[in-house]
Formats: structure tokens, sequence, C-alpha cells
């Protein structure tokens, strides 16, 4: 344990076979590759594919809620309101049986770190982020969604490949759940994602429509891992680290980076699990449509006519910094900026949230942020003009 605490950098790994163990950042030459050799560049080819924009996607998503909504008469029919379903998390599907619920949920993406087993780690905990938003604690199944990226030498294929199955995999044994199937291809760009599945009774899940006037909004983790994770690369792009070195210097960024990832591969487990606790109204994942995209979302869901508030802005020690000195490129502070396998955005009561917020941190070492307010109005979100920036500390 002595290495451990003089390396800042070593993690603390659960694995299913042995326990807890010491792990050290991925090192290319142990492998035999190219000290050179970055993940995150089977991610960055010409061509690649981004995500589609907030706005034609909402447009896709009401035509197919409005398709299913327009045939009642429609046999097990996947939804039982416009709430659940289509454009949210999760989808919510009645069975024939019981009284029970199938939630399930999908997401995959392209590599954001370079350390292929951390890579494996933040996209499993990024899918089962979406049953934690539902408050939905306990997962039945995972599938494995996988691209293999032709640009991958055999080399460079034999050695990310499986570590990247084998940190997807650890990350589900974490979650208390399992990966019993999926399907691989390949592909210019890696891609790496899965489906998590799960029955439960309806008291299990917490629809997210029941926020009301004088709650208040927490959030579970910081925010600007996006900017973290571009910071890093830079550090190998003399153009763009000129940039920002006059912000924050190559330590700032390296503790970052690992924050970063440290708070991307860290499930949402527990917020799930108190939320219960504290009676949470409804909640969703912050992921790439950054903080304030999914509050606008989740906000015009609500039953009731509420609007969103937000105020104070958590983020990783000298991000906003760097997102400053890039012209505002990330659009950070203005919530827009891709949070990838972010924290929970939770409309809590007033009365609860400091005792979810201590409760987490106890449990986790991790804290939680109460960052804005619930007021009467047209089921919107915003974020003041002149946010709390409220600066995280970096990774020790």
């Amino acid at each position: 344990m002595g290495d451990y605490q003089q390396d800042p950098m070593v993690h603390l790994e659960l694995t299913g076979n042995t326990g807890l163990v010491l792990r050290r950042p991925f090192d290319p030459t142990a492998h035999d590759l190219d000290a050179s050799f970055r993940l995150t560049r089977f991610a960055d080819l010409k061509g690649r594919c981004c995500k589609v924009p907030k706005e034609v996607l909402e447009k896709l998503v009401s035509s197919l809620q409005q398709d299913y909504m327009q045939d009642p008469d429609q046999p097990f029919m996947p939804i039982t309101s416009p709430r659940i379903g289509i454009g949210l998390d999760c989808s919510v599907i009645p069975l024939r049986h019981g009284g029970l619920c199938m939630v399930q949920t999908t997401d995959f993406f392209y590599p954001i770190v370079d350390d292929p087993y951390m890579m494996g780690k933040i996209a499993c905990a990024n899918v089962l982020s979406d049953l934690y938003a539902m408050g939905v604690t306990e997962c039945d199944n995972m599938l494995m969604l996988l691209a293999v990226s032709t640009k991958m030498i055999e080399k460079e294929r034999d050695v990310v490949i499986p570590l990247i199955m084998r940190g997807f995999k650890d990350s589900a044994l974490e979650a208390g759940t399992s990966v019993t199937g999926g399907h691989s291809v390949v592909n210019p760009w890696c891609t790496i994602g899965g489906v998590a599945t799960t029955i439960c009774q309806q008291n299990e899940f917490i629809v997210p429509d029941n926020a009301v006037v004088g709650d208040v909004l927490v959030l579970t983790k910081a925010l600007g891992t996006q900017v973290a994770v571009n910071a890093h690369q830079w550090l190998d792009q003399s153009e763009r680290w000129n940039r920002i070195k006059l912000v924050v210097s190559e330590e700032d960024v390296r503790k970052a980076y690992h924050r970063a990832m440290d708070s991307m591969s860290r499930l949402n487990r527990v917020a799930a699990r108190l939320m219960h606790k504290y009676n949470a109204h409804g909640a969703t994942d912050v992921t790439g449509f950054g903080l304030l995209g999914h509050a606008q979302t989740l906000a015009s869901h609500q039953k009731n006519e509420v609007s969103f508030v937000i105020h104070n802005l958590p983020v990783i020690a000298k991000m906003a910094a760097v997102a400053k000195a890039c012209g505002n490129m990330f659009q950070l502070l203005q919530g827009h900026s891709a949070e990838t396998s972010g924290g929970l955005l939770i409309c809590l009561p007033r009365e609860q949230a400091a005792a979810y917020c201590k409760d987490i941190e106890k449990q986790e070492g991790c804290q939680a942020w109460i960052i804005g307010i619930v007021e009467k109005g047209s089921r919107t979100a915003r974020i003041i003009d002149k946010p709390r920036v409220i600066e995280v500390p970096a990774k020790d």
C-alpha cells in the first residue's frame, strides 16, 4: 500500500476474481506498443460522426412518441404515458405478468480517455447511469456493444480491446450485475457501450415528473470532464497547448484528467439509492447535452408548472479557466459542455437536500452540491447570468 500512497495516479480497482488490487495507469510501452499510442486517436478520424444536435433529436423523438400514442389498441404498448419511455433516460415497459416492468437503456460512444481499461469502466458506468437516474439500483443483465477500429494494427487490437472489455466487465461486477452477451463489429471508429436491463416493481423506480415549487436541484458529480480530457490531449499539441498554458500547468491538467476519469468511472448507484431515502421527485443524468440541456429536458417533462433555475456550477479545478482561455468553445459556464458519465441532477425537497448531500459524502467520500431551485414557471430551465463557480479540487 505504500506505493499507492506515494503515487497519486495509482488506482484502487475492485475486480471480480482478485478483490481489491492496485492498478497503475496504462503505459503503451509496457505492452510493446509505441510510446505515442493514444486510444483517443481512434475517435478522431476524418469524417467522424458527431452527436445528433439536441433540437434535431427532440423532433425525431417527438414523432416517434406520437406514433406510439396514436394507437391505443396496440398490444403490449411500451409506454403508458408521454412521460415514460422515449425521450427520457430509460424506457419503462409494463410486462404481461405480475405487475412488473422492464426498465431498459442503451448507450455507446467513442474513446475519450487513453487508458483502455478505464475507458471500459467509464462506458459501463455511462450505460448504467440511465437506470440510476430513474432510481433503479439493481441491474439484472448487461450486453456489451463494441466496434474495433479498422485503423488499429493487430498488436494494438490484441492489447487494447481485451483491456476495454475487462474494464467494462469489472464495472458491471461492481454494480452487482454481469455481461452475458452483446455484439462486436469492425468499424472506422472505435466505439464501446452496451445495454442495461432490469425487471422491477413500480415502487423500485422514480418517474421523473413530480418536481414541485420549493424543491432544490442537487448535482452529484463535478462538471468539466470534456474540458479536462481535451486539455490532456492538447499536451501533445503545441498549438492548442499554447492557448491554455498561461492559465494552467501540465501538472494541473494531469490531475484534472485523472479526477475526470475517476468521476466518469464512478457509478451513480449510491446516488440512486439515496433518492428513495430522501424522497426525490425526479432526476436525470448529465451527459452529452450538458447540464443545461438535460435540465431543460427534465423540466419539460414535469406534471406541475415549474421551472429550474441554476445558480451554482461545481467545476473540476482550473477547468473553468481553461474553457475561458479557449474562447469559450466548450460553453462550460453556459451549461452546454458535454459530460460523459456525469452525475445525477435531482429534484429534492428543500428540507431533505442537505442531508442527502451529507449522506452521499459519508458513503462515497465524494461531494454533491445544491446548485439551483425549482420555482413556478413554464417547464423551462436556465442558468443565471453570473453563476457561482465552485472549484472542485482535482486529484491530489
